[in-house]
């Protein structure tokens, strides 16, 4: 077992604790920005919805697969010392399956990022057990469930939402290389999912990527597995099961993508905006 000085966790150099809800890649668009502007940085999976854009994030990491996104490592922790010493490292990830109420328990959480991008359920309000909460995506309010919002919808990407709600999913997927959602495949069943394929492979339209519940699942159109659930993964119905990238060359399924970057300079910005914003408070109070 790693010997860990949990001391140092609390010293007045130590590095600040993000937690980022969620492993898709989104999240880890988020938890590598983070990691490298020298937080300590654990992400809590959540199964809801499952993760597919799994070459542009951390989720392997959770299954002992090299995990690599910008630059940064994400690294499996099962426990609080597992944790406490990857937290002491230089761009490295915790990927967990730990839930918040865990993680609490290690040290006070400086930034809680909710990047589960749970279209449809309810979204706690975790901002009383939290310095600053940030919300991705639809249904955060500011002032209810998180002290400030990221847009995610493809027209309003990035846009920093200070007061009020974000805006409602529309239901229409963005375009990449002009396709929409005819790119994906989505589950009509809850089963478990069999595939022999990986991300990064090539598909033709009519090819079988693999079986759910017995039942054979084909590829939509021609062109690269940019997203596909992970082989033997229970997933339930009316969730993305699969994503073909057909811009040919130009196809991305590794690293960060433009919108991934652009949700995650958000939240520097977010983060930044509110240490500006505590430091004035503080100089108002000293000179009062």
């Amino acid at each position: 077992m790693d010997q860990v000085d949990f001391r140092a966790l609390y010293a007045p150099t130590a590095r600040k604790f993000a937690v980022v809800l969620g492993t898709n890649e989104i999240a880890s668009a988020v938890a590598a920005r983070l990691a490298r502007a020298r937080y300590a940085v654990a992400m809590s999976h959540d199964p809801f919805p499952p993760t597919i854009r799994r070459g542009m994030a951390f989720h392997d990491a959770l299954y002992g697969d090299r995990a690599r996104v910008d630059g940064v490592d994400g690294v499996r922790v099962d426990t609080v010392v597992e944790l406490a010493s990857a937290s002491m490292r230089d761009k490295c990830v915790a990927v967990t399956t730990m839930h918040l109420s865990d993680l609490l328990a290690l040290r006070p959480i400086d930034v809680l990022v909710d990047a589960r991008m749970q279209k449809n359920r309810v979204t706690p309000d975790c901002r009383h057990y939290v310095r600053l909460a940030i919300g991705l995506g639809p249904n955060f309010i500011v002032g209810e469930n998180c002290d400030i919002a990221v847009e995610t919808r493809p027209d309003r990407t990035g846009g920093l939402v200070e007061s009020g709600e974000t805006c409602a999913a529309d239901g229409k997927p963005r375009l990449l290389g002009g396709v929409g959602g005819e790119r994906f495949v989505y589950t009509n069943r809850a089963g478990v999912w069999r595939t022999p394929l990986d991300i990064g492979m090539r598909a033709f339209r009519g090819y079988v990527v693999g079986h759910l519940d017995g039942a054979p699942v084909r590829a939509p159109m021609d062109g690269i597995l940019r997203g596909l659930a992970r082989d033997a993964t229970t997933i339930p119905a009316g969730v993305k099961l699969l994503e073909v990238d057909g811009r040919g060359r130009r196809a991305q399924w590794t690293g960060v993508d433009a919108r991934g970057r652009m949700i995650a300079e958000a939240v520097r910005l977010a983060v930044k905006a509110r240490a500006v914003q505590n430091r004035a408070g503080a100089r108002q109070t000293v000179e009062t």
